[in-house]
C-alpha cells in the first residue's frame, strides 16, 4: 500500500471525505481537516469562480501543515464550462489534491505535477484504473456498488482486489464505509484510505437540508434506489425523496415525465430535489458535529484494529492481537 508523504502523519484515521454536490461547504472542509480528515470539496458547489477563489483562499489562511490536506473535486466533462478557470485556481492556490471525474485527467495531472500536487481519479470499473494510470495519476478512488451518488455495479472487495493486482499506489475505497470497522476491513483489502461521502452528509456542518439528514437517521439499505432518471447517470437515491419529487416508487419517472438532465444547472436542481445516500446509510443514526464523528471513527478504527483474532489451523489455536493504531502504522 502507498499513503502519499502529504498524508502521512496529518490525519486522525485514514478517512477521505468525498465530495459531495449541493452538501459539501467550506465549514465542513475546515471541520474535517482540522479534526484529522482529509475533505473534498466539488468546485462547481460554488455559484461563480470568484466564489471558489474565495474558499481556497480561506482553506489557505485557515488550514495548516498540522492539519489533514483538502481537496477540490473538477468534473472533466465538457458541459462544465468552468473547467479552465476553476482549474487555474487550483493552480493558483495550489490546492493539495484534485478529484477527477468524467473525463480523460492527462492534462490535469501534468498542471497539477507542475506545481507539487496530486491527483486522484474515481473509477467504477478496472479498466477505467487503467486509463487514468496510463494518465500518470497518483491515486485511484475505487467506486463500488453501494456508493452513494454516481455509484458503480461491482463489489468494494471484488473491484479493490481486482485493481491491486496491477497497480501498487494510492488506493482509496468508496461505498457503503460507515464507522471504524469499515474503514480497517477496506484497509485489510488494500486500500489505503476509505472514501466516506453519506456519513458526512448527517452532520452538522454539512449544507444539506435538515429534513436531508433527517431522512438519513431513518431509512435503512432497502430504502436506496440505483437510477439513471434523475441526472442520465445511474445513481442512489433515497426512495422517500424520489416519492416527494414525483418519481414512481421504481425510481423511474411518472409516464410522460422528462428527463431532468439537460445542462449542469438542471442536474443541480434534480439533485437539490432528490437526496442521494449510499447502502452505509443502513448504520447512520445521528447528526454528530464533524469533530465528533470523527472522534468516534477514530475509536471505533483502533477497536477494529486491536480486537483479538483466533485462528484454527490444522488443529492449533493461534491467538494474537494487532495494538498498532493508525499513527504507528504511517
Amino acid at each position: 500500500m502507498s499513503l502519499p508523504n502529504a498524508f502521512k502523519y496529518r490525519l486522525a484515521v485514514p478517512v477521505m471525505a468525498a465530495p459531495m454536490f449541493l452538501v459539501s461547504g467550506p465549514e465542513l472542509i475546515l471541520e474535517a481537516c482540522k479534526a484529522g480528515v482529509a475533505a473534498t470539496i466539488p468546485a462547481l458547489n460554488a455559484r461563480q469562480s470568484s466564489i471558489f477563489e474565495s474558499w481556497l483562499a480561506q482553506f489557505n489562511e485557515q488550514l495548516s501543515d498540522q492539519d489533514a490536506p483538502y481537496g477540490v473535486n473538477l468534473i472533466l466533462h465538457a458541459s462544465n464550462q468552468r473547467r479552465e478557470a476553476d482549474l487555474a485556481l487550483c493552480e493558483k492556490y495550489k490546492v493539495p489534491y484534485l478529484v477527477t471525474s468524467l473525463g480523460h485527467p492527462g492534462e490535469v495531472v501534468k498542471r497539477v505535477h507542475d506545481y507539487g500536487g496530486l491527483v486522484f481519479s474515481d473509477v467504477i470499473h478496472a479498466y477505467h484504473a487503467r486509463k487514468v494510470i496510463d494518465a500518470g495519476v497518483d491515486g485511484i478512488i475505487a467506486v463500488s456498488a453501494g456508493a452513494g451518488g454516481h455509484a458503480g455495479t461491482q463489489s468494494l472487495v471484488s473491484l479493490l482486489r481486482e485493481i491491486r493486482e496491477f497497480w501498487s499506489g494510492t488506493l482509496i475505497a468508496a461505498g457503503a464505509i460507515n464507522d471504524g470497522a469499515g474503514i480497517r476491513a477496506v484497509e485489510i483489502l488494500g486500500a489505503d484510505l476509505a472514501y466516506m461521502g453519506t456519513r458526512f452528509i448527517a452532520t452538522k456542518e454539512a449544507q444539506a437540508q435538515e429534513a436531508y439528514k433527517t431522512m438519513l437517521t431513518t431509512c435503512g439499505a432497502s430504502d436506496v434506489v440505483y437510477s439513471a432518471e434523475v441526472s442520465g447517470t445511474p445513481a442512489n437515491f433515497l426512495r422517500p425523496s424520489l416519492l416527494q419529487a414525483g418519481f414512481n416508487p421504481n425510481g423511474t419517472l411518472p409516464e410522460g415525465g422528462k428527463p431532468h438532465l439537460k445542462d449542469l444547472t438542471e442536474e443541480a436542481k434534480a439533485w437539490r430535489d432528490v437526496w442521494s445516500a449510499g447502502h452505509g446509510v443502513s448504520g447512520i443514526h445521528d447528526v454528530p458535529a464533524v469533530a465528533e464523528l470523527v472522534s468516534r471513527l477514530s475509536d471505533e478504527y483502533e477497536q477494529a484494529c486491536c480486537l483479538p483474532r483466533s485462528i484454527a489451523i490444522r488443529g492449533a489455536f493461534v491467538g494474537g492481537s494487532n495494538t498498532k493504531g493508525w499513527a504507528d502504522k504511517t
